[in-house]
């Protein structure tokens, strides 16, 4: 039976792929900051532990604790939605240390005992505001990017070990906590003259109109782990097909 690791399983897309893989009789090793075990079914296939990914000591305690795993799925990031004066380089960098720093850490880190089987599959789930630009939206938006040519880029350094990279690009998902952690980032004084252009973007957002599940990510994402034959970059949800469609 094959064992995948997902990281940033306390809410949204975590959550959902790690009952997906449960469901299709995968092991799941789900990692979050805090540890709850309220959040997810027993079972004896599940086992749930701590890690940060901003911190080594946690990123080598919880591969420690995995043991082998067959698939990797970076899934753990924070968003900010803030014009760049208002983006302190504290929140920059805190961005870039989970969403891209983050996600370089535990590919390494998984990386030796895959080259050792000459099998495995690692996931990076970004975004599809890689595809179009948005304004608000460039420290984010660059935190991701970076991910799409390390993945794109390092492919080609494990394809002749037996090893795949895929990436998952999600659409916009008001019902996950993306938004909400967003928010806790715009914590800067935004000029006055960048008024007009957030209301135009928070109403845009008000808007019906296509959006991305939770669980179009975690369907996504175990095509990319379990079809060799999937693209490198996979749109999720019906914004991001869209976009992709138009690119």
């Amino acid at each position: 039976m094959k064992t995948v690791l997902i990281t940033g399983c306390s809410s949204g897309f975590g959550l959902d792929m790690t009952r997906l893989f449960l469901e299709r009789d995968w092991n799941v090793v789900a990692t979050m900051r805090t540890p709850r075990t309220d959040l997810l079914p027993a079972s004896d296939r599940l086992r749930i532990i701590a890690l940060d990914v901003t911190d080594p000591a946690s990123i080598r305690a919880a591969i420690e604790a995995a043991g082998p795993v067959d698939a990797l799925v970076n899934n753990a990031g924070v968003g900010v939605i803030n014009p760049l004066e208002a983006v302190s380089m504290d929140t920059a960098q805190a961005v870039f240390a989970t969403n891209t720093l983050g996600t370089i850490a535990m590919t390494q880190a998984v990386l030796p005992g895959m080259r050792a089987r000459r099998a495995g599959v690692i996931v990076n789930v970004t975004s599809a505001v890689t595809m179009r630009a948005l304004p608000a939206m460039s420290v984010y938006t660059a935190s991701k990017a970076a991910v799409n040519a390390f993945t794109e880029s390092l492919a080609l350094e494990l394809e002749p070990l037996g090893i795949r990279t895929r990436l998952v690009l999600p659409g916009r998902a008001p019902t996950t906590r993306f938004g909400e952690n967003a928010r806790d980032n715009m914590q800067g004084d935004v000029p006055a003259e960048y008024a007009p252009l957030l209301e135009s973007i928070f109403s845009r957002m008000r808007v019906p109109g296509p959006i991305t599940h939770a669980q179009d990510v975690a369907e996504a994402v175990w095509r990319a782990v379990t079809d060799a034959g999937t693209p490198m970059r996979i749109a999720a949800g019906a914004d991001a097909e869209a976009w992709a469609a138009e690119a």
